[in-house]
């Protein structure tokens, strides 16, 4: 909803308030003919009803589409829909409670005042509001010095904003050498020619949608804008600069760019991420603690050496930390600075340790590092310091995976793309599937990702 809309709103909610008052008095006046005479029932009837219908209203947006051409159409047909709404759960109350019968007249004749009313004061709303749209659409002329994608990102804003579609008097254009240029119809002036037009053509704004390498056409702009006395607002252009996940930022005087935003980086979500992650590996603790028992004895009865494995991985922000797993080999890689994958048929896995690691079993005690801090449920897998420099050298935006912690399970392993990077196609899956949980992380995604741990295909197709 843009400002504009938003300042319109409590006129809308004022004129639907008196719509509802008035159909209250009038039914209220003809139903006791002539008695006005509040009772307290009624009193709390009418700021139910009022309410009610707030509530339905907002639900249905009848309190946007303030202006435009098909206002009128619009809001009566979001009104109407309101109304029969209103009318259906006040239908469904008759029927179901036993209201005595001087409240059900009074019911039936607010329900047939309302839409009457309703067409005489949205009526009265519009005729109030055209000679102030009219007047708005005369003044406001803008001119948009661009005609790029950007420019034309600008035009679409404003076009699809009430009456800025009448203000948009054409485009700038300050490339004209350019092929694209000529096929814009809009293009009203170049920048050479700007300074006669604006001598002929009033223009209440420019609105400069140009890159920041252009800078000098941006200046000239501004000087011949003050020359005319005519305004000048200007759109970055930080998509072109730095994608599409960024997010601007009020520092007190200063504007920061965030150009790598991701859902987690908004305090909700990552508010509702940690207490799932706590919730979950606390009820997992809880309720496999003798499984964990059972896998412990197994451990020390078939081979000789600890229960746990606790190698160093790298986590959040590069962190190294250390992870718990069962142990599933007879002899481990060194826990620091280790270089050797596991492969397929590894002779150091162990039998009870190639039955772990075949349903992920192993990484189970890693719940004890999400209640911890270290780690999350879902997220990238954590790895080896020397994996990850490799990765670092030969996967783009490889580290932005370790914006986050890292996870017991992940988008990458219920793929299919779990075990060994060995080819340039295990790492590009593995970094791209790992990018992409970030970009469209969920509290439903992680859900997702659990159930496909525990019951999908891909998940143990490559585990050894």
């Amino acid at each position: 909803m843009t400002n504009h809309q938003k300042s319109n709103v409590p006129i809308l909610v004022f004129w639907d308030v008196i719509s509802l008052t008035l159909a209250f008095f009038i039914s209220l006046y003809f139903y006791r003919i002539n008695d006005l005479s509040f009772q307290r029932m009624e009193v709390v009837f009418l700021m139910a009803l009022i309410s009610l219908w707030l509530v339905i209203g907002y639900s249905n947006k009848l309190y946007v589409d303030w202006t435009g051409s098909s206002f009128f159409k619009s809001r009566m047909s979001k009104y109407f829909k309101t109304y029969f709404i209103l009318a259906g759960i006040i239908g469904i109350l008759y029927l179901v409670f036993s209201f005595p019968k001087d409240v059900r007249n009074l019911l039936i004749a607010i329900l047939a005042g309302i839409p009457s009313l309703g067409i005489i004061t949205n009526s009265l709303v519009i005729r109030l509001s055209a000679p102030i749209k009219e007047r708005r659409t005369k003044m406001s002329t803008t001119l948009i010095a661009g005609s790029g994608q950007l420019a034309n990102k600008v035009a679409g804003f404003l076009e699809s904003n009430s009456y800025a579609k009448f203000a948009v008097q054409g485009f700038i254009d300050c490339n004209p050498e350019a092929k694209s240029s000529s096929k814009n119809e809009r293009v009203v002036s170049t920048l050479d020619g700007l300074k006669d037009y604006l001598k002929y053509n009033f223009a209440d704004e420019i609105i400069i949608a140009l890159p920041y390498n252009e800078l000098d056409k941006i200046k000239s702009i501004v000087e011949i804008a003050d020359y005319h006395g005519t305004r000048i607002r200007f759109v970055p252009d930080y998509q072109g600069i730095f994608g599409e996940n960024f997010k601007t930022y009020q520092f007190g005087d200063l504007q920061l760019v965030n150009i790598r935003q991701l859902p987690l980086d908004n305090w909700f979500p990552n508010l509702l991420k940690n207490v799932f992650d706590v919730i979950f590996a606390s009820a997992v603790l809880l309720f496999l603690s003798p499984i964990f028992v059972v896998i412990g004895l197994l451990i020390k009865l078939d081979s000789p050496g600890p229960v746990f494995y606790t190698p160093i991985r790298t986590g959040k922000g590069g962190k190294p930390f250390k992870v718990y797993k069962f142990r599933s080999m007879n002899s481990n890689d060194s826990v620091v600075g280790g270089t050797q994958s596991t492969v397929k048929n590894d002779p150091r896995i162990t039998k009870i340790g190639k039955f772990l690691r075949k349903y992920s079993l192993d990484e189970l005690p890693q719940f004890i590092n999400v209640l911890t801090g270290e780690m999350s449920v879902v997220g990238p897998r954590p790895h080896r310091t020397f994996l990850n420099q490799v990765m670092q050298e030969t996967e783009d935006k490889y580290m932005v995976r370790h914006y986050y912690k890292p996870g017991i399970t992940g988008w990458a392993q219920v793929n299919g793309w779990r075990g060994p990077m060995e080819t340039e196609e295990q790492k590009k899956q593995r970094t791209s599937h790992d990018l992409e949980y970030l970009k469209k992380w969920t509290l439903w995604l992680d859900i997702k990702i659990i159930w496909l741990t525990v019951f999908g295909k891909k998940t143990h197709e490559e585990a050894f």
